[in-house]
């Protein structure tokens, strides 16, 4: 058995992998809420009450993994390596970042997994890159060897949030105001959707109906935004979605530059999925081509949402099984 885990600051989730001759199955899945439990331990001891003997592990979390240990950014816990290998009894456990994680888990996408925003034309030898929206904003990659994919980390969301336009400095001023320094992950995440939300009300006086303000002022603001703004119109909620979509095709490309991602580009996390009509509608791939010069590269370059929850369990028991060097043309299977 392989155990696989993708730790954050709103849940973890936890899963058993079997080898079979196809490849890998899941055997098992829970999900648990993070804040409800004191750290990791608990949890793993939880999860695998009853359960024979694990042979590897890869746990992936949301923060910098720095010599096997990692204090995680959106929540007090840490977590390390050789903890990790004491509960669990194993002498191989991995601890990766979660996008280092869900990048893992590209070769082994299914095509039900996935949706494509831009066809592209992938490099089958390519670097290839993922860019996650959720809680915070994540961003990995997987570089192309000979041997296969090597999947690596970044800590890509926390570089400067990098206004293109009049209203985007406005509202980096508004950010600043509101955080000090504005990072990328400030205006993409889901926090950042609802201030570019307050930032239309407050800041430009873009109207709202009552209802929908009302609406949003509640207990999930940003599921309200998404809702509203699925269905278009003037209101601040669509615009919301229009700017946030603009945002994210423009890191995209940025991250599609930076990397070199000619095997392509993948939008990772629970935002993406949610907003899939709204990241064709054009502004996605409007932003993402926007870099002069370099505009025809990333027309070559294909984009496309996972739509698999799981895909950084995947990722991650992918990686276990195969000792960090992925192999491109695997059998595995979620």
């Amino acid at each position: 058995m392989i155990l696989a885990g993708d730790v954050g600051g709103t849940k973890t989730s936890l899963a058993l992998y079997r080898r079979e001759a196809r490849g890998l199955l899941r055997d098992r899945v829970a999900t648990y809420r993070s804040r409800e439990h004191a750290g990791l331990d608990p949890i793993l001891r939880d999860f695998l009450s009853g359960v024979g003997s694990v042979e590897r592990a890869c746990i992936g979390v949301a923060g910098p993994v720095v010599d096997g240990r990692c204090l995680l950014t959106n929540l007090d816990w840490e977590v390390d390596e050789a903890s990790l290998r004491r509960t669990l009894g194993v002498r191989e456990a991995y601890l990766l970042n979660d996008l280092q994680a869900t990048a893992s888990s590209l070769p082994f996408l299914q095509e039900s997994d996935r949706a494509t925003i831009q066809e592209g034309e992938a490099d089958p030898c390519g670097n290839m890159a993922v860019v996650a929206a959720g809680t915070g904003l994540g961003e990995g990659f997987l570089v192309g060897s000979g041997a296969g994919y090597i999947p690596l980390a970044s800590e890509g969301g926390h570089v400067d949030f990098a206004p293109r336009d009049d209203r985007e400095m406005r509202l980096h001023a508004f950010l600043r105001e509101k955080h000090g320094r504005v990072s990328v992950e400030r205006v993409l995440s889901g926090p950042g959707l609802h201030d570019i939300y307050r930032f239309l009300r407050e800041g430009e006086g873009v109207a709202e109906e009552p209802g929908i303000a009302a609406e949003v002022a509640g207990r999930e603001p940003q599921r309200a935004i998404v809702r509203r703004g699925l269905a278009g119109g003037p209101g601040a909620c669509a615009e919301t979605v229009r700017i946030f979509c603009s945002l994210y095709g423009a890191e995209a490309g940025n991250l599609t530059l930076q990397y070199l991602a000619t095997g392509g580009v993948y939008l990772g996390g629970g935002i993406a999925p949610a907003l899939l009509p709204a990241l064709r509608r054009g502004e996605f791939v409007s932003a993402f081509l926007d870099k002069g010069r370099m505009r025809d590269l990333l027309s070559r370059v294909p984009v496309t949402v996972i739509l698999d929850p799981a895909a950084p369990l995947l990722g991650a028991a992918s990686f276990a099984a195969a000792g960090g060097v992925l192999p491109r043309s695997p059998g595995f299977r979620s």
